[in-house]
């Protein structure tokens, strides 16, 4: 495929997603019905602002019907150096809007010299859950949380998205997926303002456990394999991922608090 070429007023400019339509290469829309299609799904993730910037976590679990289909999915994936996507609904669409994300910031920043905002970040996002409606219409729905840190607040913030593309800030927590329910229950009774990064990594773990306790799509950690939820912190040195061997010891934690053995 050559180089594409436009005239001065059809140039998409930084906006990699316009750019795909332009050239005819949009994933977003569909041709034929999905409905009756079993289609992997993925749960439950949720999102926590501390002291010094955002926690987020995500189960493994992906479900097609009543299947697990997945066991490992990674469900919260970084966006970039200080931001991050976590995602829940039809996996398959899910994953190419986070690549699609993903090349969107990349693409922005080699043509404008500078990176979007953090805000600006939320906006791009918003933007291609607006233009996967059509695919939502037909079941195909993606709705993801965004979260970074924001290097002009000097401040950890976070947002949560519904299918047409309406995009909503959130101040404390967020919670999406089939487990939303229990997981922000048991965020709404215990976060404070000033988590530490352990405290808030510790009650989003928790927030997951209760979630596949009482929501069968929601996976919990298994320590016979060795898949945990994925959980990230997000702060003024980045992003930092919070390695399985610290989540083993949380869960052992939290199973001897509910007085499992």
């Amino acid at each position: 495929m050559s180089m594409p070429m436009f005239a001065a007023g059809s140039d998409p400019g930084a906006n990699f997603g316009e750019l795909l339509k332009r050239v005819g290469l949009s994933p977003f829309s569909l041709q034929s019905d999905t409905n009756d299609l079993t289609i992997p799904h993925a749960t439950t993730c949720v999102a926590m602002r501390f002291a010094g910037g955002v926690v987020m976590a995500g189960d493994r679990r992906a479900t097609s019907g009543n299947l697990i289909s997945h066991r490992s999915m990674e469900k919260v994936v970084q966006a970039d150096e200080f931001s991050g996507v976590a995602i829940a609904g039809a996996a398959g669409p899910a994953m190419e809007m986070i690549k699609l994300f993903q090349l969107q910031l990349e693409h922005y920043e080699k043509v404008e010299g500078q990176t979007l905002s953090l805000e600006g970040k939320a906006n791009q996002l918003s933007m291609f859950v607006r233009s996967n409606l059509p695919a939502a219409m037909q079941g195909l729905v993606v709705v993801p949380i965004f979260a970074g840190f924001d290097t002009l607040s000097k401040s950890g913030r976070l947002w949560d998205y519904d299918v047409t593309g309406g995009r909503y800030e959130e101040k404390d927590f967020v919670a999406t997926g089939s487990g939303m329910l229990h997981a922000s229950t048991v965020m709404r009774v215990a976060w404070r303002r000033d988590l530490s990064p352990s405290d808030a990594i510790k009650l989003c773990a928790r927030a997951l456990w209760e979630a596949s306790d009482a929501d069968s799509a929601t996976g919990g950690p298994d320590s016979l394999r060795g898949i945990y939820p994925v959980v990230a912190s997000i702060t003024k040195d980045g992003w930092s991922p919070v390695v399985d061997e610290t989540l083993a010891e949380i869960y052992k934690e939290i199973q001897s608090e509910v007085g499992l053995r």
